[in-house]
């Protein structure tokens, strides 16, 4: 995990929903990087509460949010963060990452992000990455 410089947008529903300058890059085994961005990097109403949770053995307990866009558009449960993340992982604390894929459009400096496949995973490819990566096919059970 690093906090990162880069020029980050995400765009839904014709809008841009987040950009900031300022995020945290985690690299997990097998997976492209997962950026986090601060909350306030987010438009106002563009993040809502949503059911569901998950357990990650590194980072801990994750609740969901959905993402709202422009004309309409909702993205459900495609955002999550981390209220209280395990030690190690503090900075991430309200922190919000979001799935790529359920986006119209993400961007780490200007480069348009290929989302990780698999449809669970919320990894980010650039050309700076390179795989294979989770998620892609013959990948189950890594």
């Amino acid at each position: 995990m690093e906090q990162c410089s880069a020029s980050i947008t995400v765009e839904l529903g014709g809008k841009i929903v987040a950009q900031t300058t300022t995020s945290w890059r985690v690299l997990e085994t097998s997976h492209p990087p997962t950026y986090y961005l601060p909350r306030t990097a987010f438009a106002p109403g563009a993040l809502r509460e949503a059911d569901g949770a998950s357990w990650c053995e590194w980072k801990g307990q994750a609740a969901y949010l959905d993402v709202v866009g422009g004309s309409g558009a909702v993205a459900p449960g495609a955002a999550w963060t981390y209220p209280a993340p395990s030690r190690g992982f503090e900075v991430l604390a309200g922190a919000i990452a979001v799935m790529p894929a359920a986006m119209d459009r993400c961007t780490v400096d200007g480069e348009v992000v290929e989302p990780q496949a698999g449809g669970f995973y919320g990894g980010w490819i650039t050309a700076a990455v390179v795989g294979p990566f989770k998620g892609d096919p013959g990948t189950h059970g890594w």
